[in-house]
């Protein structure tokens, strides 16, 4: 699966499993508050069945020929009496509790009201601890449904995901052969163009002032790297790699000379700042990929007479140029494929894709600063 594609499914999914979460979560606590005011009702019930149990017992004890009274007592519930105006007469709470302030936090209250008064009450009072139990477990079968229902509804959104992103994957499979079969087909008129120009410059017959070879070669050469980078692609970076110690600054030479009729066009001023005998292990066709895309994009977004600047050091390549630069908004999106930050230029928006590639390859560092219409400079850091 592409990054395009695996990105798609990411954010389908992402949706998906938060937009189930918060129905599943609101439908959860609304069932949660219903069978918890269930449960407390069931409870209110039990307590309203023992306040009238205890008022036939003090219904009881008011007509007992008894001397000694003794208050009825429960020990799964605590109960008063109080008289008429609310005062308290006599019970089984540690601290007589007011009728006119409970507190509900933890305990159920049921006041009865008692006619007529046996023994002077005239309110009954009784309460009792809420069972946590049935809540907790309320609680805990909530919790199963939601980690059953998230697996679930999981795998659900991971096939539905992978039927959501088939269209795209049909379409860059449609894309890649195409440029499979466009790279196919250009390769050999390419090849021919740029061997017959090489064979004229080698028999003398090749002229500086003939503008008309020249804008020849620029294309041809231009064609030529957009083969190589689309070959590349076509490939997705699974070749094999032939790593070698490569002399770095021979190689920019090398490939600044190839640039030079795309450079001469634009009358741009070539500074090299080579250090000599700079080594790297990479592979040679990376190295090429690394350096033209780097190259190419300082010419072609450079300024006619601007001046491009090459600095290859012991751990670092740096390519700057006096161009047209790049916008602060859109430098998050100009290491993506397809991306481009400027429209009026040519090209496929592929070239810092593959460099972001190649240099994550081999675990080197990419700095890329610019500003708009003062240039940009990229940096390419690794460890020696």
């Amino acid at each position: 699966m592409l990054k395009s594609e695996k990105r798609s499914l990411a954010r389908f999914l992402l949706t998906y499993l938060i937009s189930t979460f918060i129905l599943f979560s609101v439908a959860s606590w609304l069932f949660y508050i219903s069978g918890k005011h269930q449960i407390l009702d069931r409870q209110e019930e039990a307590l309203m069945y023992e306040a009238e149990n205890l008022q036939s017992q003090l219904r009881a004890l008011h007509h007992s020929n008894s001397e000694v009274l003794i208050y009825p007592k429960d020990i799964h519930s605590q109960s008063a009496i109080y008289d008429l105006d609310k005062h308290y007469i006599f019970g089984t709470f540690p601290v007589p509790p007011s009728l006119n302030h409970l507190d509900e936090k933890n305990k159920l209250y049921y006041i009865e009201h008692v006619e007529p008064y046996f023994l002077g009450a005239a309110y009954l009072l009784i309460a009792k601890d809420i069972d946590e139990t049935p809540i907790v477990k309320l609680q805990n079968n909530i919790l199963i449904f939601m980690l059953i229902a998230g697996i679930v509804f999981s795998i659900l959104g991971y096939f539905l995901g992978r039927l959501f992103v088939a269209p795209m994957r049909d379409s860059l499979k449609q894309m890649n052969r195409f440029i499979q079969d466009t790279t196919h087909e250009l390769n050999t008129p390419i090849s021919t163009i740029l061997t017959n120009i090489e064979m004229i410059e080698t028999f003398g017959k090749y002229e500086e002032s003939n503008r008309e070879l020249k804008r020849i070669e620029i294309a041809s050469k231009t064609l030529s790297r957009i083969y190589d980078d689309l070959t590349y692609l076509n490939l997705n970076h699974r070749y094999h790699r032939d790593v070698m110690r490569l002399d770095m600054g021979k190689l920019i030479e090398e490939r600044v000379l190839y640039f030079d009729a795309m450079s001469e066009a634009k009358r741009l001023d070539t500074v090299l700042n080579i250090r000599k005998n700079v080594t790297l292990l990479i592979d040679k066709n990376d190295a090429i990929r690394l350096v033209d895309n780097l190259i190419s994009n300082a010419i072609k977004y450079n300024k006619t007479k601007g001046t491009l600047i090459i600095t290859l050091t012991e751990d670092m390549l740096i390519v700057k140029d006096t161009g047209i630069g790049i916008r602060k908004e859109d430098m998050n999106m100009i290491l993506q494929r397809f991306q481009r930050a400027n429209a009026s230029e040519g090209g496929f928006g592929i070239g810092l894709d593959i460099v972001n590639h190649v240099v994550k390859s081999y675990g080197f560092e990419l700095e890329i600063n610019s500003k708009k219409d003062e240039g940009t400079e990229v940096c390419v850091k690794w460890k020696k």
